[in-house]
């Protein structure tokens, strides 16, 4: 009998605890179910083994897809075939996310294999009674979920983390580990975003 190597994420990811304020993304309800078939065939991917930590997801992207930094849009754009191959809500919520096309555009310069992606508050917390907006994740839930972080970051190998902007990198200095930090994409962020992650990428490849 094979062994998932994802069991022990998947366990801690279902033990994050869910505040009034904030919805979990998978789980055995139809939605959740697609969303983490959705995830489990992005973890499984090619990939460079470098891990892009961000903050936590959005109702127009992550929420919708399960896929961090995914959009509808992405996934009709097809931005590779493994994204095409995602399952899509019948109505889905929101078409298009800014930071999902802002990351995507960086990756179009990216050497080899691309990156994967996580947020260290994996569920998507929100404005009390308003599911479809978005909050800044409270301390006590990014160190909840810094956990499920660092167990995907062991089991998928991961050699590089690159935390999306500063809460992100606070979050694994906090769990010991030290990561370079780059602009999130959001607020006017775009640019420097891609500047500074391309500017990673050199580092890599040179």
């Amino acid at each position: 009998m094979s062994v998932d190597p994802l069991a022990g994420f998947f366990r801690l990811l279902r033990a994050v605890p869910v505040p009034d304020d904030a919805e979990a993304l998978y789980g055995d309800d139809p939605e959740g179910a697609r969303r983490e078939r959705n995830l489990r065939r992005y973890l499984a991917m090619p990939h460079a083994p470098v891990l892009l930590l961000g903050e936590a997801p959005g109702w127009r992207g992550m929420t919708v897809t399960g896929v961090p930094f995914t959009s509808v849009r992405e996934v009709e754009a097809a931005v590779t075939p493994e994204i095409a191959a995602l399952e899509l809500p019948s109505e889905p919520q929101a078409p298009w996310e800014a930071s999902s096309r802002d990351v995507w555009a960086a990756f179009r310069a990216w050497t080899g294999p691309l990156p994967l992606s996580w947020p260290v508050y994996p569920h998507h917390p929100f404005v009390a009674g308003d599911p479809r907006t978005n909050r800044t994740p409270r301390p006590a839930e990014v160190r909840a979920g810094a956990p499920v972080a660092l167990e995907l970051i062991r089991a998928l190998g991961v050699e590089v983390v690159v935390a999306v902007g500063r809460k992100a990198q606070g979050a694994l200095a906090a769990a010991g580990v030290e990561a370079p930090a780059v602009r999130h994409p959001a607020q006017g962020g775009a640019r420097q975003f891609t500047e500074q992650l391309l500017r990673l990428t050199g580092s890599m490849h040179g």
